[in-house]
């Protein structure tokens, strides 16, 4: 074959090569175009269900919470006019535009958004109080006692104040929280008088820290400290008022149950059952707190639907089985009605019996809702209650959205309705066969749903716990086995009959029998948390993964159709994001009395001009170091003199902690970065944060960047909120590189919620 015949074969081969790839390219394309002509339909058709009548209701609470949440996320405090103007747009566009399919959503949800954030905005106006901003010794203050706690190693009362003096700042402050020696701490309704030394309320010992000042800006605290000397308890000139009246009533009741307890138990057991019967869980010792928490099980020591289901279903028991041996009553009259009643009362004196925290309120309205649609004969367990739930405790409370306790109760609970309409039923059903009947007998049914509940509620809190407390609960499902079932059929109700039993004076062994499945719980507690890989430890990460799960979390329990495994495919993204977030090099207190350096080995280095470990403990547990503020190692390759105090980097480059002004010199010439409690002099070439930036921005992180260091601060430039004070104009000075986000709303450990600053 020549070359021309060679040539002319591939002058035929190449166009039936070209039609067979434009054969296949068309029926790619008609592949694609059939594929998407699908998915069109489809999701319409979910899109369709998951939005049809009924089905938008809980989503309100939702875009209301995520009001809030742009609330809080301000750097500046809006305008309360500007807040209700938006709501007024919003509530003007859905009336307009009522009748339009797609747009009505859109403008339900726009008006929910402006509502949640005119109702924040307009509960800090009517709370507006002044804060304390800088240190006082011995001031002299008199006032009410509203609130007093016992804890584990000391007392803590809450003065609504009368008269201050000897406080230089021209502000009057309402309330201060004030701790004492233990033992000491006078009943709520006592005028007192006592001198103090106050702080400002603590602000966060880290950049994305837990916000103390916030929290206590909210329950109408302007400043924190201790009793100096003695309290001085007097009659009051003035009457407290109704609400002390109400506050001291309870208080005193409290009182009296909580001394009874402890008369009968002793120790933990006391404390806990105590807990679980007036909320007054603050004396719990550390080891146990922390293996409750460790275990999964600390849910049982804060009172939440758990507990208000034990407690609205034992009455609702009695009440119902009593009327049932009345023949006549139970022919003639509604007795489950009646007895629907009567747990609701019950509900509602446990609820304020308790002191009425966040969780118990959410708590105390869904099981509310669901013994009114007991009384109505309607279904109650559904989304909706939930809905109304969440929608009357931020009502009420709209600073409850960036606490934990409100965040962990909701997704455990919206997890747990979920599952149980998406997943359970078959549970229930398999009930009528005859193998499902005699597993059912033998509690097969009762085991597979405690554990099928265990894990839902796990799986949904694990996010809010690795965000606020850093902390995972691995063997959490095992713990929750063995305890729960003692805890719902032993501990509870022998602690609801011994109350009932103290006006006859019969509840001494009802409370003994209480303690003996304490003594369990606290057993199971303690060998979960001594189990290897027990203590699972999550490091810090920011508010985005947070959120990108939270809204993972929701599709996967709101929607019914396939769209909402989108959600699962968020929760991992989220799950990735937070995993990859870096560490930073340079850890700085808010007073710069103790700085972390990262080390060579990736672990932090401690150098610190202060005897306050709270700092340091919270930036080990925010690193998911598992070594103590008092561990040696911390201080392993530091150098330290009168002066001040060197370390280095993984780099190699050195940090300095200036205690001394002849410290300055060397310093500067020597160290990139220089950190003081003092006022640095001019013309130091390394980065220098001195007195006047620590006071302007709070705690400081810094991260490695092309030009040096970029900072990221608890309190950026120009973030002017009640509860923090403006940043001056001096950290314009120290900041290198800007435009890194800042985080907002993470929590040290359970227990730091309520350490004193």
């Amino acid at each position: 074959m020549t070359k021309r015949d060679r040539a002319g074969g591939r002058a035929q081969i190449w166009p039936e090569i070209v039609a067979a790839r434009r054969r296949k390219a068309a029926t790619w394309f008609q592949d694609a175009s059939r594929f998407t002509e699908w998915a069109q339909s489809h999701l319409r058709t979910w899109i369709l269900a998951d939005t049809g009548p009924g089905r938008l209701l809980p989503w309100f609470p939702i875009a209301f919470g995520f009001g809030i949440a742009l609330y809080f996320t301000a750097d500046r405090e809006p305008a309360v006019l500007a807040a209700l103007g938006a709501l007024a747009a919003g509530i003007l566009a859905a009336i307009r535009l009522h009748q339009r399919p797609l747009a009505f959503p859109l403008a339900l949800a726009f008006t929910a958004i402006a509502a949640g954030f005119a109702t924040a905005t307009v509960k800090r106006t009517y709370i507006a109080h002044p804060v304390l901003h800088n240190p006082a010794i011995g001031v002299v203050i008199t006032g009410f006692v509203e609130v007093s706690e016992e804890r584990a190693r000391s007392d803590r009362i809450i003065v609504r104040v009368l008269r201050l003096e000897g406080l230089r700042e021209r502000s009057k402050l309402e309330r201060v929280r004030v701790s004492i020696r233990k033992g000491q701490a006078p009943r709520v309704g006592t005028y007192v008088t006592f001198k103090a030394r106050l702080n400002s309320p603590l602000q966060p010992l880290r950049p994305g820290g837990y916000d103390f000042a916030r929290d206590l800006y909210f329950q109408g605290i302007g400043a924190t400290g201790f009793v100096l000397g003695r309290i001085t308890v007097s009659e009051p000139p003035v009457a407290g008022g109704a609400w002390l009246r109400y506050a001291s009533a309870i208080a005193a009741m409290r009182d009296a149950i909580d001394a009874r307890i402890r008369s009968v138990l002793s120790g933990d057991k006391g404390a806990i059952a105590s807990a679980l019967i007036t909320g007054k869980r603050d004396a719990i010792s550390t080891p146990v707190s922390d293996a409750m928490y460790v275990s999964s099980l600390a849910h049982v020591l804060s009172i939440s639907g758990y507990h208000m289901a034990v407690v609205a279903g034992v009455v609702f028991f009695f009440f119902r089985a009593s009327f049932a041996l009345v023949p006549s009553l139970a022919i003639r009259y509604p007795i489950k009605k009646w007895a629907a009643l009567a747990a609701l009362f019950a509900a509602a004196f446990y609820l304020l019996l308790s002191g009425a925290e966040v969780a118990t309120q959410r708590s105390f309205i869904m099981t509310a809702i669901v013994l009114i649609g007991v009384m109505t004969d309607r279904p109650a367990l559904t989304l909706r209650t939930i809905a109304v739930a969440a929608m009357a405790v931020l009502l009420i409370a709209p600073e409850a959205l960036v606490h934990p306790s409100f965040q962990m109760s909701f997704a455990a609970s919206l997890a747990l309705i979920a599952g149980y309409q998406h997943g359970l039923p078959w549970l229930r059903d398999a009930v009528d066969t005859s193998i499902g009947s005699r597993i059912a007998l033998w509690g097969g049914r009762e085991i597979v749903g405690l554990i099928l509940a265990s894990v839902l509620a796990g799986l949904a809190t694990t996010p809010y716990a690795a965000y606020h407390f850093h902390r995972l609960a691995p063997y959490g499902v095992i713990a929750n086995l063995l305890a729960m079932p003692i805890v719902s059929v032993w501990v509870m109700p022998a602690g609801l009959l011994a109350l009932l039993a103290i006006p006859f004076g019969f509840d001494a062994p009802l409370w003994r029998a209480m303690g003996d499945g304490i003594d369990w719980m606290i057993a199971v507690a303690l060998w979960v948390a001594n189990l290897p890989g027990a203590v699972g430890r999550m490091a810090a990460f920011g508010t985005g993964p947070l959120l990108l799960c939270t809204a993972g979390l929701i599709l996967l329990c709101l929607l019914r159709t396939k769209l909402r495994w989108s959600g699962a495919c968020l929760i991992v993204a989220a799950t990735t994001w937070a995993v990859m977030t870096p560490l930073p090099d340079i850890r700085i207190a808010a007073d710069a009395g103790a700085v972390g350096v990262r080390g060579t080995d990736g672990r932090l280095l401690v150098m610190k001009n202060s005897k306050d470990p709270f700092a340091v403990r919270e930036w080990l547990a925010a690193d998911a170091d598992s070594r103590a503020a008092n561990d040696l190692t911390l201080g392993t390759g530091i150098r330290c003199d009168d002066a001040g105090c060197i370390a280095s980097l993984a780099d190699g480059r050195m940090v300095a902690l200036s205690l001394a002004p002849e410290a300055f010199g060397e310093d500067c010439r020597r160290a990139s970065v220089i950190i003081t409690p003092r006022k640095a002099p001019p013309g130091c070439s390394a980065l220098v944060i001195d007195r006047d930036i620590s006071r302007a921005s709070g705690a400081i992180e810094l991260y490695p960047s092309r030009k040096g260091f970029a900072m990221t601060a608890a309190r950026p430039k120009g973030f002017d909120r009640p509860w923090a004070s403006t940043v001056p104009q001096a950290l314009e000075n120290v900041s290198r590189e800007a435009g890194r986000p800042r985080t907002l709303d993470a929590t040290p450990r359970a227990e730091d919620l309520d350490a004193d600053d």
